[in-house]
């Protein structure tokens, strides 16, 4: 009997040391496909711009004619290769793969679609007198592009390339999580879904764990108690999903930034380049725009 009583305490106790043992990473990198469902995007970009030029007789349909084919032939997806690497206060996302960032065929698709954006010889191309700022080269706009958050600080910068190197400044925008009983299993880690909404009213689906003890995730997302490994930005057809998780005892990379960048604040990049997202005349949500080329 004392036999069967030492083997239970034995058991007990192995148990006990592998949950006190149980390893919840704080620093590490983890790898990330960022995928763009591209039709649907360019479907969705394309109606929009019926919808606003169709007072002036400039409706042109679904269907679009691109290089002589139309959007029913261009691909469905776009994925792209991403890392996120995290300590305990900092994350910092990169493309794994700039010179692909740096000239995908959906991003030289989608340029034609935008109006100004192709040129500036469309509606709205933003000429406006004495304006001193020149217009910025877009094709390199994702290449090399560092996307870093300072969670202790509730900061955040951008570093970017449009004709020069900018590093923008912003806060971190709050966003409201409403949690749910799904889960799902992602890269290994079993993630609970959770809705969101920033304070621009774009709807967030993420998928967090808490056995990566640290609030964030990509795209400058945050303030789950756990890390975010899936999320997805219905609006702008634009899907996160870790496929590896690699822990180390290194903090998070600061060579990143370029010296000879130019720092400014969102804001005032926005007042100075604003234009050049816009589609079409319509400012409407312009720092939405914005975010989406620039973050999501």
């Amino acid at each position: 009997m004392n036999r069967y009583i030492l083997l239970l305490i034995a058991l007990v106790s192995v148990e006990l040391s592998f949950a006190q043992h149980a390893y919840f990473g704080t620093r590490g990198k983890i790898s990330f496909d960022r995928i763009t469902y591209t039709r649907a995007r360019m479907r969705e970009m394309m109606s929009n711009m019926d919808n606003t030029n169709r007072g002036g007789g400039g409706g042109r349909g679904m269907q679009m004619r691109i290089g002589g084919g139309d959007i029913n032939n261009i691909p469905e997806t776009q994925t792209q290769k991403m890392d996120l690497y995290f300590d305990e206060n900092h994350t910092l996302m990169l493309h794994a793969d700039p010179e692909a960032a740096a000239n995908p065929q959906a991003m030289r698709v989608g340029r034609q679609g935008r109006g100004n954006m192709s040129g500036g010889r469309g509606q709205g191309s933003g000429r406006s007198a004495g304006a001193s700022t020149p217009r910025p080269n877009m094709r390199n706009l994702n290449a090399q592009k560092a996307i870093y958050q300072d969670l202790k600080k509730s900061e955040s910068q951008i570093q970017m390339t449009i004709d020069e190197k900018y590093i923008l400044s912003d806060s971190l925008s709050p966003i409201t999580w409403r949690f749910t009983d799904e889960y799902r299993n992602i890269a290994g880690f079993e993630c609970r879904r959770v809705n969101g909404a920033t304070k621009d009213s774009l709807y967030l689906i993420a998928y967090y764990t808490d056995q990566i003890p640290v609030s964030a995730g990509p795209a400058l997302s945050h303030g789950l108690p756990g890390m975010i490994l899936g999320m997805v930005i219905p609006e702008m057809h634009i899907h996160y999903w870790a496929t590896e998780v690699t822990y180390t005892n290194d903090p998070v990379p600061n060579t990143w930034r370029d010296k000879k960048s130019k720092t400014m604040t969102l804001d005032d990049f926005s007042n100075a380049f604003g234009r050049y997202f816009q589609r079409g005349n319509i400012r409407d949500n312009l720092r939405r725009r914005i975010l989406e080329q620039l973050i999501y």
